[in-house]
């Protein structure tokens, strides 16, 4: 299927014209978008720009950035998706890898990359050692994985429909008309997928507040009219510490991703707003694979959604695909007979099929000839009073690093832990901080190095 045959007929052409398909600042309609698109389609032709052309998008989130991405796919183009806040340490390694023809950024835009914005100059840059697309893909992205080297990551148009296919066969989400807030990041799969593109292609509109402030969230929300607030567990976690919670009796839906979510934040957003947080699951490999929309209790997630083959063999669980989604072939033990390894360790009930998450796979490691999930470790550390974040790794032996305002006494968790835990699974090591280092996606860093280096 060619990129620029199935863009227009699926996403561009939904709604009515004078619809906003996105509110920030002020609002912006359906026809406004269309045209907008059109115009910059004709500029990127105008440069060479077409069928198979290979781009890396480096943009702050605003509209800008999402007309540009529309318009090269409008034009059949490959696009290369790169967080803005990636240093040129990260990602000049992948260009080289990859060999984009074209580059696309928004460095020469003054001021500080925080929040949302709608207008961005950009520029655009040729390379001559560049090559056209060698694969089908439309989008590659790279995995925002909290260890190792990102992974290059492939979407073809038939595996991004068959997304949004997944994502309209769930009644619970936002349909024609519906407003979500969306705080996201707009180059991850979350983001982009189940909120700006579904949102395209249902008719809904996609709220991007201007500050990720919880006051603004909140005052956007409620003024929109929003159904729907999307966003990580840190952003619900925020706004369970705001003063005072606003009237929002459109709100009937609160959806997270990316990370589990604390079973403390999720009993505090439902008793001061109503709602239960709802977690999604998904890789970006594949995008969204589970749900549970009813809002489950962590650590259950939901069912596999509607179109998607899962099975766990030894609690991993595995996606069946056609074909690998990684366009080097350079993963050879994660894509094998038709299936995708996750490498996350799950629980399906016996009765419903729903699916726990119990932690990443490489969580559970043996000591002294017995298995410690190191999950359950950072459960236990997240419940005392003053741990806001933890993260527990095995280094030799079991290493905590917790952060918390003020840092938590290395003391005082060392005879919470013994309390609460067998010998065997209790830290030999704590760092304590005011705060542990995220990725830009906002989950907490599972490097040992770089967790280190950034306390």
């Amino acid at each position: 299927m060619a990129i620029a045959a199935w863009w227009g007929e699926s996403l561009l052409d939904a709604g009515a014209d004078r619809q906003p398909w996105a509110i920030s600042r002020t609002a912006e309609s359906r026809s406004e978008l269309r045209s907008a698109v059109a115009e910059l389609g004709r500029a990127f032709r105008e440069q060479g720009i077409g069928e198979n052309s290979t781009v890396l998008l480096r943009m702050r989130p605003s509209l800008s950035y999402v007309r540009v991405l529309l318009a090269l796919w409008s034009r059949g183009a490959q696009v290369l998706l790169v967080d803005f806040r990636a240093t040129p340490a990260e990602y000049e390694p992948l260009a080289e890898l990859l060999q984009p023809q074209y580059v696309i950024d928004s460095d020469g835009h003054p001021g500080p990359a925080t929040g949302f914005e709608e207008e961005v100059a950009f520029r655009v840059g040729t390379r001559p050692s560049g090559r056209p697309a060698a694969s089908d893909a439309c989008l590659v992205q790279f995995s925002s994985g909290s260890t190792g080297r990102p992974k290059v990551i492939g979407r073809t148009p038939a595996s991004l429909l068959a997304e949004l296919d997944r994502h309209a066969a769930l009644p619970e989400l936002p349909g024609a008309g519906d407003r979500l807030v969306l705080l996201n990041s707009l180059v991850h799969t979350m983001g982009l997928v189940t909120g700006v593109l579904h949102a395209l292609r249902q008719g809904a509109t996609v709220v991007l507040p201007p500050l990720p402030t919880p006051a603004e969230v909140l005052r956007t929300a409620r003024e929109t009219g929003a159904m729907a607030i999307y966003g990580v567990p840190a952003h619900f976690e925020l706004l369970t510490k705001t003063p005072q919670v606003p009237p929002l009796p459109a709100l009937r839906l609160a959806v997270t991703g990316g990370e589990r979510l604390p079973v403390e934040v999720y009993e505090e957003f439902h008793r001061r707003y109503g709602v239960r947080v709802s977690q999604v699951y998904g890789v970006t490999e594949t995008g969204l694979l589970a749900a549970g929309l009813h809002g489950p209790r962590p650590p259950v997630l939901g069912s596999a959604v509607p179109g998607v083959e899962t099975k766990i063999v030894d609690q991993e669980l595995y996606v069946r695909l056609d074909r690998s989604p990684y366009p080097l072939d350079d993963q050879p033990d994660r894509y094998v007979d038709g299936w995708l390894r996750t490498f996350d360790r799950f629980a399906a009930d016996d009765v419903t099929g729903e699916l726990s998450i119990l932690g990443r796979l490489d969580s559970l490691v043996t000591i002294g000839g017995l298995k410690v999930d190191l999950v359950e470790v950072e459960t236990v550390l997240r419940a005392h009073p003053a741990v806001a974040e933890a993260v527990v790794l095995h280094h030799e032996v079991i290493e905590a690093y917790v952060g918390g305002e003020p840092a938590p006494e290395a003391g005082e968790l060392i005879a919470w832990c013994r309390e609460r835990l067998s010998a065997v699974k209790v830290p030999k090591r704590f760092f304590a901080a005011r705060a542990l280092p995220r990725n830009k996606t906002g989950k907490l860093v599972r490097d040992r190095n770089a967790i280190r280096a950034g306390l």
